[in-house]
C-alpha cells in the first residue's frame, strides 16, 4: 500500500507532507477500530524480541529516532506501528522556530534526506505536559535534549539542565544532542572539556534523585578515530549509559543526486550513511570492550541493515529516514528477521 502512495506523497514538500500525514494519522486513530487495525497489521508481540538494556525493559529493540516527533504530540499514535521505543525531540528550554524554510530536501536517487531544521520545537514545557498525559502502555520513551540557538556555548549546560529537570519524571532515558550540524557552534560542544562538563553536571543531578535515568550521548558520524577514542574515554569517565551512533553527516561523498540538491546545507541521512554509522558502532564497541550501550541509527532501510548494526555491537537500533522511504512495513520486516536469528 505504501509503495502505491509514496510517489504521490513525494510530489509535495517534505516538511509539509510530514505534517499532513502525521496530522491525518492522529485524526484517523480517533476513529473506532483504526488502532486495532494498525496493531494487527504492523505489530509483532513476541517475548523473544524483548530486551533489557540500561535497566529498562524494551518490548523489542527497534525504536523511532528523534526528529520525527519533535514535540511529543503523537507518541501514542506512532506506538501502534510496533516500535519498541520512541525518542521525542530534540527539545530546547524555550520554543524556537528553527531555520528558514525550505529546510528539508529529498534525494530519491540516493534514498536520502538533507535537513537543516534547526531544533524547531515548541519548547520543553509543552513536550513535558503532553508526555505527562499520555498512556504509555509499557512504551519506553526517550527525551532528546538540546540548547536554544541563541544560548552561548559557555552557557549551554544550563539549557541541558533545564530540559533534564523538566522531562525527568516523564521520560525513561535522556539523549544529549551536541551533534546536530544545524545549530551554529553546537558541534563544538563535542570537544572534550565542554562535553565532560555537560555530562558530569547532568550526572550529578541524576544522582540526587531517588531514581536515576540513563543518559546517552548522540554523536556525529564525521568524528575521526581519535575523536571517537575521546568519546570512549568521556563515556567511561562520566559513567553515562552509552552512545547513540550516529546523527546526520555533513559529507556528500558518493551521492548521485543533482548538484543543486547536493549543495543544500544541512545534515544528510539515509542510505549514504549506512556504512559509516555501522563503522562507528563497530569501532566504539571493539575499542571500548563493549563496556557501554550503543544504540545504532543511520541508513537502516532493510532488515539486513538493522542486523548489520546489531552484529557490529548495537544493543538497540532506531530508524527515521528508512521509515519515510520504506514505510511502516519496514518495522515488521526487521522484527521478523530478528526472530529468525539466535543470540542477538
Amino acid at each position: 500500500m505504501y509503495k502505491l502512495i509514496k510517489p504521490i506523497l513525494f510530489q509535495f514538500d517534505p516538511e509539509n507532507i510530514h505534517h499532513l500525514v502525521t496530522g491525518g494519522l492522529r485524526r484517523a486513530n480517533r476513529v473506532w477500530g483504526v488502532r486495532s487495525l494498525l496493531k494487527s497489521s504492523f505489530q509483532i508481540e513476541d517475548k523473544r524480541l524483548e530486551r533489557e538494556v540500561m535497566g529498562l525493559k524494551f518490548k523489542n529493540p527497534l525504536g523511532l529516532a528523534a526528529g520525527f516527533d519533535k514535540n511529543a504530540s503523537m507518541v501514542e499514535d506512532l506506538a501502534e506501528f510496533g516500535f519498541g521505543f520512541i525518542e521525542v525531540g530534540t527539545v530546547t528550554p524555550l520554543p524556537q522556530p528553527g531555520n528558514d524554510k525550505p529546510r528539508m530536501f529529498r534525494l530519491p536517487s540516493d534514498d536520502a534526506l538533507i535537513n537543516r531544521m534547526g531544533f524547531n520545537n515548541q519548547g520543553v514545557d509543552v513536550a513535558a505536559d503532553r508526555l505527562k498525559r499520555i498512556d504509555k502502555k509499557g512504551m519506553i520513551i526517550g527525551g532528546n535534549i538540546g540548547k536554544n540557538k541563541h544560548t552561548p556555548n559557555e552557557d549551554a549546560v544550563n539549557d541541558y539542565i533545564k530540559c533534564f529537570d523538566r522531562l525527568f519524571d516523564v521520560v525513561d532515558y535522556f539523549v544529549v544532542n551536541v551533534s546536530s550540524p544545524n545549530t551554529p557552534g553546537l558541534r563544538e560542544l563535542q570537544e572534550k572539556e565542554p562535553l565532560k562538563n555537560i555530562l558530569n553536571t547532568l550526572q550529578q543531578r541524576n544522582r540526587k534523585n531517588d531514581i536515576s535515568r540513563p543518559i546517552l550521548l548522540k554523536i556525529a558520524p564525521d568524528l575521526t578515530n581519535s575523536q571517537l577514542d575521546d568519546i570512549i574515554e568521556i563515556v567511561k569517565e562520566t559513567k553515562i549509559a552509552g552512545v547513540i551512533a550516529t546523527n546526520t553527516t555533513l559529507s556528500r561523498d558518493g551521492l548521485t543526486a543533482p548538484e543543486i540538491l547536493k549543495n543544500e546545507s544541512g545534515g544528510l541521512s539515509g542510505k549514504p550513511l549506512t556504512k559509516r554509522s555501522t563503522e562507528v558502532i563497530r569501532y566504539l564497541s571493539e575499542q571500548s570492550g563493549k563496556s557501554f550501550v550503543i544504540i545504532g541509527v543511520g541508513g537502516i532501510h532493510s532488515a539486513e541493515d538493522a542486523l548489520e548494526k546489531i552484529r557490529a555491537g548495537a544493543s538497540l537500533i532506531q530508524i527515521y529516514t528508512g521509515f519515510i522511504y520504506e514505510g511502516p512495513g519496514l518495522i515488521k520486516k526487521i522484527l521478523k528477521s530478528l526472530l529468525t536469528l539466535t543470540g542477538l
